[in-house]
């Protein structure tokens, strides 16, 4: 009776979140703080949103098709834009503007806009993650190893860094990111903004 006893307990207890396979990558310049990642799935998803709460992930970017509906995210207090665009291909315009909109709206350009917002995302996700940090943006496309990482590059470069010198940044902390097309649009890039910023001093 006790064996059955212990055996109900284990068949009913509640199932742990499965393990994830290729594991997010945050890459850091200065102020800006981003969360690459692949797809997740309705399955995944807890375990990628246990990552997103510990990095103090304030929005996500899918530049994929949807695999997960975002309303659990959302229930988290992080909010999914939809920034589809062509596998293995440069983002065209309207998702360059929307991307680098979002990216000054979260850090702003003098640090205080990114403070404030980390500092909000922390009391909306109910753990603390994240506080003192900043802000944070994840961004994934289906193994976020190009079209994930090719925002990440052109935010960099919109704050300051050489081309060249975003792709390899990005490279050391994702193994196998940004294509050779890739690569030939972020070398290619130039800022939208006039002058050069700098959010290291």
């Amino acid at each position: 009776m006790a064996s059955m006893a212990r055996g109900h307990s284990k068949d009913s207890a509640a199932p742990a979140a499965p393990r994830l396979p290729n594991m997010p990558s945050l890459i850091e310049f200065g102020r800006l703080r981003f969360l690459v990642f692949d797809a997740p799935t309705e399955k995944t998803l807890e375990s990628y949103a246990a990552e997103m709460e510990r990095h103090g992930v304030t929005d996500v970017v899918r530049v994929c098709e949807p695999t997960y509906e975002k309303v659990e995210l959302e229930k988290r207090g992080i909010r999914v834009h939809d920034l589809p665009f062509t596998d293995g291909e440069a983002p065209p315009a309207s998702v360059v503007n929307t991307w680098l909109d979002l990216v000054q709206g979260r850090f702003g350009l003098d640090g205080k806009k990114a403070a404030a917002h980390g500092a909000v995302a922390a009391a909306a996700n109910g753990s603390g993650a994240g506080a003192g940090l900043g802000p944070c943006l994840g961004v994934h496309c289906v193994a976020g190893l190009g079209r994930a990482p090719v925002l990440v590059a052109m935010a960099l470069i919109e704050f300051g860094m050489n081309p060249l010198d975003s792709v390899i940044f990005i490279r050391e902390r994702r193994k196998g990111a940004i294509n050779a097309r890739q690569l030939k649009f972020i070398e290619n890039y130039r800022r939208r903004t006039k002058e050069k910023s700098c959010i290291i001093c």
